[in-house]
């Protein structure tokens, strides 16, 4: 008699590099709820509304362009206005800054609703990501105005270039890069709750190590251009300032940028795992 039917092999119901991304898939509608509530509870009770989403781009770039262009000269920009360098950058920094500053509080934020009701938990952190798409949108849409209006300055040149056709692809990069940092410190928080303190303080770090406020220029024949542009957000600031603005505000390195996409990629499998690994027992934890 076959014996192996007495028997059965115990297996994990679902395996390490299960990143349960079908589970996300089949909770769509879900995922649209949540980034409804949270766009809709980020301006709720304001005076201004969503027009915050243009407000505080708009005033970081008048001073980035204030400091870092007319005081420091670290624009570096050519025929193309400053103001534009640095709305470019800052439009950028701040859709992945928040990102993976709002992600990396997934645990904290929703413990409630995540202690009641059963649903894919990865949806939560892309919701967070979608909705930071929105207020993006609104800001890539004044930041064409800009764009348009300097196109009839005479003394300014800006050069729209055939890299334009990448930029929805940076976006996506972008928010993957900074969906697989916050999840990978909202994963780790679960056990040490210091990193929660140190969230937007590492990010403005980051910052400063991106050519936000700067132009890569400056440190060309020098060690550090190296170290710089091994920063993954490095080549998608560069790559979108060159598709938008030109030549004169940016570059696209290949070399660089593959490099980039492989560590978003990396970073962001990384991050899901060790997500789904935390989300299992945060409640015990958070």
């Amino acid at each position: 008699m076959d014996q192996s039917i007495y028997y059965k092999k115990i297996t994990p119901e679902h395996k390490w590099y299960d990143l349960k991304l079908k589970e996300v898939w089949t909770y769509r509608d879900l995922v649209l709820l949540l980034v409804k509530r949270d766009f809709v509870a980020k301006y709720k009770q304001t005076v201004l509304g969503p027009a915050w989403a243009v407000i505080q781009p708009l005033l970081t770039t008048v001073v980035f362009t204030f400091i870092f262009g007319a005081v420091a000269g670290l624009a570096d920009s050519g025929a193309v206005p400053t103001f534009l360098f640095y709305m470019c950058g800052n439009i950028a920094w701040q859709f992945f800054a928040g990102c993976l500053s709002r992600t990396g509080r997934t645990f904290v934020d929703n413990r409630g609703i995540m202690e009641k009701v059963y649903f894919p938990r990865l949806a939560m952190p892309i919701s967070t990501c979608i909705s930071q798409l929105v207020a993006f949108a609104i800001q890539a849409a004044m930041f064409v105005v800009f764009v348009v209006i300097y196109l009839f300055v005479p003394r300014f040149h800006i050069q729209i270039t055939k890299f334009i056709i990448l930029v929805p692809f940076l976006i996506l990069q972008m928010m993957m890069l900074g969906l697989g940092c916050g999840i990978i410190i909202c994963a780790l928080t679960t056990k040490y709750r210091d990193l929660q303190m140190l969230i937007d303080f590492g990010v403005q770090l980051w910052m400063y190590g991106t050519p936000v406020a700067y132009s890569t220029k400056i440190f060309e024949g020098t060690p550090l251009i190296r170290i710089v542009n091994y920063n993954p957000m490095t080549p998608i600031i560069n790559a979108m300032r060159y598709a938008c603005l030109g030549p004169d505000c940016g570059q696209f390195d290949l070399k660089y940028y593959i490099v980039s996409v492989f560590t978003t990629f990396l970073i962001l499998f990384a991050g899901i795992v060790l997500y789904n690994r935390a989300e299992k027992n945060f409640a015990d934890t958070v």
